[in-house]
């Protein structure tokens, strides 16, 4: 995800993949019924659910979100 220590943030209404498909099989809606408010994760909680996905426990994050930089537009 971020090589950066600033959380991240699983907002599944900004998420450009949320579909039944890809939300059946995201690491949140399957520990967390997919939060109405959303979920802050610092990098130690992302960590430790990239280890759980790697060994199979759990499915992957698959949050998807816009890019918006000084770069790129979300358009």
């Amino acid at each position: 995800m971020s090589d950066t220590n600033d959380p991240v943030v699983v907002d599944c209404d900004r998420c450009l993949v949320r579909s039944p498909g890809a939300c059946g099989d995201c690491v949140v809606t399957v520990l967390l019924g997919a939060p109405p408010d959303g979920i802050e994760l610092d990098t130690d909680e992302v960590a430790a659910l990239g280890a759980l996905a790697d060994g199979g426990l759990v499915p992957p994050l698959r949050l998807v979100i816009p890019l918006t930089t000084p770069d790129t537009h979300a358009g």
